[in-house]
């Protein structure tokens, strides 16, 4: 899927996903509330809601009711695990393709690194 028809739902927990693994939030770190995350984003609540819920449902987060949403014990890697399985299925195989047709080789990229 890409990224222009990733429905917003998802767009939102990418960025809250991508938060957990840069640090921004660590392990027992409270996650923004629905209603500010909605307007930092732009987004309508229910929709930021329903990206929370998926977070709660896969257990990276916990929730306080009448307090917050809480990033859960285990999350950061579970998330790595979970973030790094979707890359190797669907991100990588369209990449390994193009390299392919185009002809570049995993040694030209490794040497981009270098310079």
């Amino acid at each position: 899927m890409s990224e222009a028809t990733k429905p917003v739902y998802l767009k939102l927990r990418d960025i809250i996903a991508a938060s957990i693994l840069d640090g921004q939030y660590g392990e027992g770190d409270m996650l923004p509330s629905v209603r500010s995350f909605a307007a930092a984003q732009g987004a309508n609540p229910l929709t930021v809601a329903k990206a929370y819920q998926g977070f709660q449902d896969e257990g990276l987060v916990e929730v306080q009711r009448g307090v917050g949403m809480y990033v859960a014990k285990g999350a950061t890697d579970k998330l790595r695990r979970i973030e790094r399985t979707n890359f190797m299925k669907n991100v990588w195989p369209p990449v390994v393709k193009q390299m392919r047709q185009i002809g570049i080789s995993p040694q030209e990229l490794l040497s981009l690194e270098d310079s």
